[in-house]
């Protein structure tokens, strides 16, 4: 009997040690071996997110945290005209990190808002306002450790509320990482 439990419970060590190695489980969201975030992750605002990255022909490895999510007043969208009608803005800030070192100068990561249900919002915003430029990646984004802030804007309906934003690019684009609010 003393051997059977023995042999379960290296059994059960064995399992545990190969679940590991494929990545940690903690609240929602799953860090893979290679250190990057799994698709369909989910996180507070305010958490750090490594995930491969490619955009304008270039590809690395970069690390996202957003760090606010807010609904901006209308009067931000004035500029927009007709357009911004019974739209308010959502401002995005989060800072972005070269983790892997190679040359992303000039990329930009895109984010979606979601309402509290994580669904999107059905509104999508082309332009920045006064209040939130969307700054690309500098020309000094080039090596390990580089960082920048950037505020994305996107937009809900006037009345609804925004619970999040979504990274939905490459891998992730059928099950994208999300930060909560």
């Amino acid at each position: 009997m003393k051997s059977a439990r023995t042999a379960l419970i290296a059994t059960g060590c064995a399992a545990a040690l190969l679940l590991s190695a494929c990545g940690e489980e903690a609240g929602g969201k799953t860090v893979r071996a290679d250190g990057t975030m799994a698709p369909g992750s989910e996180l507070k605002v305010g958490e750090r997110a490594v995930v491969p990255f490619s955009d304008a022909g270039k590809s690395g490895t970069i690390a996202i945290t957003v760090k606010s999510v807010e609904i901006g007043p209308k009067e931000d969208l004035a500029d927009f005209k007709n357009k911004g009608e019974g739209i308010l803005p959502v401002y995005v800030r989060m800072v972005v990190e070269n983790v892997g070192g190679t040359d992303l100068a000039d990329t930009s990561v895109s984010v979606r808002a979601v309402n509290p249900d994580g669904k999107g919002t059905k509104v999508l915003m082309a332009n920045a306002t006064s209040a939130c430029k969307g700054e690309d990646a500098p020309e000094s984004f080039t090596t390990g450790g580089a960082t920048y802030e950037t505020c994305k804007t996107q937009g809900v309906k006037d009345g609804d509320e925004v619970g999040g934003v979504t990274f939905g690019d490459g891998e992730y684009q059928d099950d994208p990482i999300t930060w909560k609010k």
